[in-house]
């Protein structure tokens, strides 16, 4: 007699029902995690062998692309393959992903008689790759693909295909893509780096591309853009007393002030430091001028410095903040170390 099916009240599914935990056993944990590193990293290192000619001539496809690199791949190849058109458009080759299952339902017409198909499948026979395949041939567009199995299908159709398959997969049951996931992303990203080489791609043209990023703000930022400016600059004339100079430091929070002549030039600056040696002499405050007591000259920068290169000045000199004047030497700005701090350039 068969059994009856779960009842509804009792809140248990078949379909959904989970193995009771075992017991945690911590070393075998370790070991597993080991295991898959060191499977991945021999996939990695078996790429080493296939940096050949196939490699350089879909570099020069994609370093000759008049258009953008279209990325596509189903599945994990797909997920692959959307970090690899991130890293291409971030450094310098503009490209995208395409959805394999999209581009047959009218995406397709994305591509353009410039652009160039790099195609991922570990398989090569992934039917959604294979359907647009004659597609891809009518538009003439060059086709690089990456698979698994040179003798599979979208290896052969395509104008040159680079084997990134692997021994193992790192997952015990040999199933889900681990191995062969880990070492197309390398391959891609060898494909980047080469390209950003060839291309002459620059520190500069990076975080141009990046300017949210920390090495956009250290590259983009220039010292005009963060310092204080107008009334929110701390200044005394040079003849100004000791406690004067004190309340104009007090003011402007900067831990600092400049002297300067009646045409606004530079003469010194007196600091927090200025300020704790001054105290030890046992001066008087309020009848000594800043000019006995300042440090003369002072470090200084212009606007038109990058941030980068004050935040460099400031640790070169052991100082925390910085005068920024122009070409005849005039007081035009001020900016401390809370204000790199503040614009994340430190």
């Amino acid at each position: 007699m068969l059994s009856s099916a779960p009842s509804e009240s009792s809140g248990t599914s078949v379909l959904n029902a989970t193995p009771e935990p075992q017991p945690v056993d911590h070393r075998k944990l370790r070991e597993l995690g080991l295991a898959v590193l060191k499977t991945e990293a021999e996939a990695v290192q078996a790429l080493t062998q296939r940096i050949g000619d196939e490699f350089v001539r879909a570099c020069e496809y994609l370093l000759h692309c008049h258009g953008r690199i279209v990325v596509t791949g189903m599945g994990k190849s797909g997920h692959v393959g959307n970090k690899i058109a991130a890293t291409l458009a971030s450094t310098g080759s503009p490209a995208f992903f395409v959805h394999p299952g999209e581009a047959s339902h009218g995406d397709l017409g994305m591509i353009t008689s410039g652009d160039v198909v790099l195609a991922l499948s570990n398989s090569g026979e992934t039917v959604e790759l294979i359907t647009i395949l004659p597609l891809i041939k009518r538009l003439g567009v060059p086709l690089v693909a990456m698979t698994g199995n040179p003798a599979s299908t979208l290896a052969k159709e395509a104008d040159v295909n680079l084997d990134v398959s692997v021994a193992k997969e790192a997952c015990p049951l040999g199933l889900a893509p681990t191995a062969s996931t880990t070492a197309t992303l390398a391959m891609g990203d060898a494909l980047a780096v080469a390209l950003l080489e060839a291309r002459g791609f620059t520190e500069q043209d990076f975080a141009r591309s990046h300017p949210g990023g920390s090495l956009g703000r250290r590259l983009l930022l220039h010292v005009r853009d963060i310092m204080h400016t107008g009334d929110e600059i701390p200044a005394v004339n040079r003849h100004a007393t000791l406690d004067r100079a004190l309340v104009e430091m007090t003011a402007k929070g900067l831990g600092m002030t400049a002297v300067v002549d009646e045409e606004r030039r530079v003469l010194g600056i007196f600091t927090d430091g200025d300020l704790r040696r001054t105290l030890d002499r046992g001066v008087d405050l309020h009848r000594t001028p800043v000019t006995e007591v300042m440090t003369e000259g002072g470090v200084t920068t212009v606007p038109e410095k990058l941030a980068a290169e004050a935040l460099k000045l400031m640790e070169e000199k052991k100082i925390n903040a910085l005068l920024v004047v122009d070409e005849e030497r005039r007081l035009t700005g001020a900016l401390n170390m809370h204000d790199l701090l503040r614009a994340g350039v430190v």
